[in-house]
């Protein structure tokens, strides 16, 4: 297959877009560092409620480790760079912003990071006429595919789940996966009035954002590994592939239980499994924690954009 053929169907330049005029009112540029400084005091508050201490975890020296770990932070905002970037000819700099979209989104509210993505498209011009109905397309079209991921491997996990006689999360994973399917069916049911895009682009978009879900799944079954060789590394891809349904299924009662129940009666180690899916979790925070409050310092920092 061509590469023009995996692209999405061309786009209009920004610089062939009828000139959007910037919202460079006060209350824009006030909001915009407004995020900003919510991010910088949540990571403050994280670091003096939960203490975080990094040095008594023992990390591996390995540099295929420390690529898995890159390629789980980074995945999300690399995929919707590439997306933006084919949208919008969305600049390097961009990629600043996304990364604090992602950072935003588990550290304060959710879809706060697309609220500031949305101010932020706004106020630089030249990039597009209505980010508002990229950006959702981008945000519904991430939760479809995720879901989409997980109803695919939900019959892959039922039978784990089965052989470790866990009867009380029965009923409650056959609720989730039926509102899983109801919710992944709106997209499809209403795409004409849902979506802005093309339908082409749409499915390029899915795309992109399946092909990542795969990319960070195998990156964390190829650390886990790394951690612990003496279990194979298909059977680390195998609690990887586990942990994206379990995480996912929305009504699930103990998720991290619940994992924690199946990732010892598939690697055993008690103890050492508990410190590895705390290690990589500790990982993700720090990343936050250094990323977010350096992004949150410089978004203060960062000047309105000249006429």
């Amino acid at each position: 297959m061509s590469t023009a053929a995996a692209l999405p169907p061309a786009l209009p330049l920004a610089d062939e877009l009828p000139a959007l005029m910037p919202r460079r009112a006060a209350w824009s540029n006030w909001l915009l560092r407004g995020v900003s400084l919510a991010l910088l005091v949540a990571v403050i508050a994280e670091i003096v409620t939960a203490r975080p201490n990094l040095g008594d975890l023992s990390l591996p020296a390995s540099p295929l480790f420390w690529a898995a770990i890159a390629v789980l932070y980074f995945a999300l905002p690399v995929a919707d760079w590439l997306i933006f970037h084919t949208l919008w000819r969305l600049p390097a700099a961009g990629f600043a912003v996304l990364l604090r979209k992602r950072i935003s989104n588990e550290m304060l509210l959710a879809y706060s990071g697309e609220a500031y993505f949305y101010l932020w498209a706004r106020r630089n011009a030249g990039l597009t006429t209505a980010p508002f109905g990229a950006i959702k397309d981008v945000a519904i079209l991430s939760a479809f595919a995720a879901n989409l991921a997980t109803l695919a491997l939900a019959g892959f996990a039922l039978p784990f789940l089965n052989q470790l006689a866990l009867g009380q999360y029965a009923a409650a994973t056959m609720v989730s996966i039926g509102a899983m399917i109801a919710l992944s069916a709106v997209p499809l049911l209403f795409a004409r009035r849902l979506f802005t895009l093309p339908r082409g682009t749409l499915a390029w978009i899915t795309g992109v954002h399946l092909a990542r879900l795969a990319l960070t799944t195998a990156a964390l079954g190829v650390a886990w590994h790394v951690v612990m060789p003496a279990a194979p590394l298909g059977l680390w891809l195998v609690l990887a592939t586990l942990r994206l349904v379990v995480t996912r299924l929305p009504l699930l009662p103990s998720k991290d239980l619940l994992f924690a129940t199946i990732a010892i009666f598939l690697i055993g180690h008690d103890s050492e499994v508990a410190t590895l899916m705390a290690t990589t979790g500790a990982l993700m925070l720090a990343g936050h924690l250094l990323i977010g409050g350096a992004l949150g310092v410089a978004g203060l920092l960062e000047r309105e954009p000249r006429a």
